[in-house]
């Protein structure tokens, strides 16, 4: 008897193992009073500059319809900034500011991705800034 007879009894019935496609991350399940914490509006891209310190990132000016904020996005490489500018996209409106990059952002872009495409979310029809995302 081979070596390798002796390794596998039935070589002929052996199959190759299935490929198996990774795993995707276990996804924490929140409630809906947590969603409803969760406050996203329309906002209006009022200037869209190239962030100083970060070759990802824009600094958006943004008109919330009740005021006016700064937002720091991660889509530079997906869009222009004349793209942007005049743009109505949607935001997480009370999320805690952060600095990034040494720049203050007041919310965070909502967009898609898939794959090396990424998407600003945007609703499909003409609102004012402000409007509530539910």
């Amino acid at each position: 008897m081979t070596e390798e007879a002796q390794k596998d009894p039935n070589p002929a019935e052996a199959t190759p193992p299935a490929e198996e496609k990774p795993a995707e991350p276990e996804i924490p399940q929140i409630t809906f009073d947590d969603f409803g914490k969760v406050e996203l509006r329309t906002a209006k891209v009022l200037e869209a500059a190239p962030h100083p310190n970060a070759d990802r990132l824009f600094v958006l000016q943004v008109d919330g319809g009740t005021e006016k904020r700064q937002i720091v996005a991660g889509i530079r490489g997906h869009y222009e900034a004349e793209e942007l500018v005049g743009k109505t996209i949607v935001i997480v409106w009370n999320l805690k500011p952060a600095k990034l990059r040494g720049e203050v952002s007041q919310g965070m872009l909502l967009a898609v991705s898939d794959g090396d495409t990424v998407s600003v979310l945007s609703p499909d029809k003409s609102v004012s800034p402000g409007g509530r995302v539910s």
